[in-house]
């Protein structure tokens, strides 16, 4: 962790000029009949043109999107699902689309193969053109039925979280809800900005149950994001079970943020299945098992690391900086080698994604001797297993494996370093990430943080980076996140750039958070608190991953934003009703 102290866009997208257009008329050729603004031949010039109707609001905002004429489709009770072609994994998207329009609509919708039903369906079809890669996807919805078309089964997922803001809000509801389930009219095309897009749940300082990280991925699936980063361990607990040292789950788990006496980890069988749960919504699980900081929990259960041999007492405190395993001599560096080599082994086995996460920041005691040392036992601990190391961007510092993705954490007040003769640490670090070929996510702290709090007034949180108001959380690019203040001179380029993640850390999950606690009735259920922090900023930062740049408007956004609203009041989101987003009412 890291406590340092209106639719004027939209219009634009259907003209024949934009990318929206450009993107219809070159990547998706001769799928769609793209419109542009002339005139029909025959049609006098004096008549005034027909007023096109206002596209669906939309988050992520689509790459191309143009409303149709229509009444649009409406889902009755018999409606087909039709899955093209023989994916099984497009079925099992099929069946998703059918339990997810069950419980509001009460409908037991039937998937089907291709076959000879001619009904007006919901129809999926994984066989479309390579060119919208294996995220990007077309919809069409007309009175006559809706189709999905996209390069495999993951776009057509993608796709469906699109459908889904086509229809009511109720469709939301966890209980039948009367409406008339019309899908709105519409013509999307729709490709993501970057490939990694994440958001990560800090469940070593405060333990999240099994049901409430499903829950998450649920909630950032829909918003389409593709990754969740897992802070597995920290010096307020170590949550997964690891079998070549029982203890750091005996002793390292029974600490939180302010608990003690308690078993807060993962079996193995509990990690899979919360790995399996996100592979079925198309999203991979990037464990971290931090180091050589923030290592209390293992301090404390495996006597070898620390540089007398003994154990440490277990920590539930709130502070940062206070821990290094022993790297102070030949003997304890193999120790420390040898423990991350089996702990990675096993992590590897429970985790099929191409990632594992190593930490690596808040280490003010360690050399830079110790620090490489630990970096370069990290990296081929990982490299062994077959995985690409991640870091937080202090990485930088240590000798990097190829492939390596580094996690930039800074912020303006870093950015306005660059090109001094003072250049932050942040920056130098970063610099010496990208010397040494490793591409980035951008996660700023004082934009893409959900555990800073909107405010004064916000019960939850930190306000080291700054208050993060929702506009302030969209209102940035990850071309500039490591640029000038001006946004000239970008120390990474944007050809390294991997995508964007928004942590939350959860450190600070309780009321009065300014202080410390004094009380446990402070502490808030964890979903409660990432409902208030992660909505309506975590859709914010899945639009600057998805979408286009030249969308990004905040007038436009907050607009479409204000639409979720009656959404997330449908689905029991606690989010935070934030004043300078427009809301709309509930229909």
């Amino acid at each position: 962790m890291h406590p340092r102290p209106l639719r004027s866009s939209r219009r634009s997208l259907n003209s024949p000029s934009s990318l929206g257009s450009l993107l219809c008329a070159a990547v998706l050729t001769g799928a769609l009949a793209c419109t542009g603004t002339t005139p029909a031949v025959g049609v006098p010039q004096s008549q005034p043109p027909r007023a096109e109707a206002v596209p669906p609001s939309i988050v992520p905002q689509p790459a191309y999107e143009k409303a149709l004429d229509g009444p649009g489709f409406t889902i009755g009770r018999k409606t087909p699902i039709v899955v093209k072609g023989h994916d099984s994994d497009a079925r099992k998207v099929g069946g998703y689309l059918a339990r997810l329009l069950r419980p509001a609509t009460g409908y037991d919708l039937k998937v089907n193969a291709d076959g000879h039903d001619r009904r007006p369906a919901i129809t999926l079809d994984p066989r479309g053109p390579k060119s919208l890669g294996k995220e990007g996807y077309k919809l069409t919805s007309r009175a006559d039925g809706v189709r999905i078309t996209a390069h495999g089964a993951e776009g057509l997922f993608r796709g469906i979280q699109t459908l889904r803001q086509l229809l009511p809000a109720a469709v939301e509801s966890p209980t039948v809800r009367r409406a008339h389930w019309v899908v709105a009219p519409v013509r999307i095309a729709d490709t993501p900005r970057y490939g990694y897009r994440g958001t990560m749940l800090d469940v070593a300082r405060r333990f999240y149950p099994v049901a409430d990280v499903k829950r998450y991925i649920d909630q950032a699936a829909a918003y389409k994001m593709n990754t969740l980063h897992m802070h597995l361990t920290d010096d307020q607990g170590w949550r997964i079970a690891v079998d070549a040292f029982p203890e750091l789950t005996k002793v390292g788990a029974s600490t939180q943020s302010g608990f003690t006496g308690g078993s807060w980890f993962y079996t193995k069988a509990e990690y899979q299945e919360i790995v399996a749960y996100a592979k079925s919504r198309f999203i991979t699980v990037v464990p971290e098992i931090d180091g050589p900081g923030h290592t209390s929990a293992a301090l404390a259960s495996v006597p070898g690391l620390n540089c007398d041999d003994k154990a440490r007492p277990p920590y539930s405190g709130f502070d940062v900086g206070i821990s290094l395993v022993c790297l102070s001599d030949a003997r304890h560096i193999a120790k420390v080698g040898d423990f991350l080599t089996k702990v990675m082994k096993e992590v590897a086995e429970l985790t099929p994604g191409p990632y594992i996460h190593v930490g690596g920041d808040e280490t003010p005691q360690a050399t830079l001797d110790q620090y490489t040392a630990y970096v370069r036992a990290a990296g081929s601990a990982v490299k062994a297993q077959g995985r690409k190391t991640v870091g937080w961007h202090d990485l930088g510092k240590g000798p990097l494996p190829a492939g390596s993705l580094l996690q930039y954490w800074g912020d303006d007040d870093a950015r306005a370093t660059i090109g001094t003769a003072q250049e932050s640490r942040d920056i130098l670090e970063t610099r010496q990430g990208v010397a040494q070929g490793a591409s980035f996510i951008m996660s700023p702290a004082d934009r893409a943080y959900l555990d800073m709090k909107y405010d004064g007034a916000t019960p939850y949180g930190l306000s080291w980076a700054g208050y993060v108001p929702v506009k302030k959380a969209y209102d940035w690019d990850p071309t500039t996140a490591t640029a000038k203040l001006d946004g000239t001179g970008s120390v990474v380029p944007a050809d390294r750039i991997a995508g964007v993640e928004a942590p939350l850390w959860a450190d600070r999950a309780y009321t009065g958070s300014s202080s410390l606690p004094t009380s446990p009735s402070q502490f808030v259920a964890p979903s409660v608190y990432t409902d208030f922090m992660a909505f309506p900023r975590l859709p914010a930062v899945a639009e600057i991953g998805w979408s286009p740049k030249s969308t990004h408007d905040w007038t436009s956004f907050s607009s479409r934003l204000g639409a979720q609203g009656p959404r997330w009041k449908a689905a029991g989101i606690g989010f935070y009703a934030a004043p300078d987003v427009p809301w709309a009412n509930e229909k």
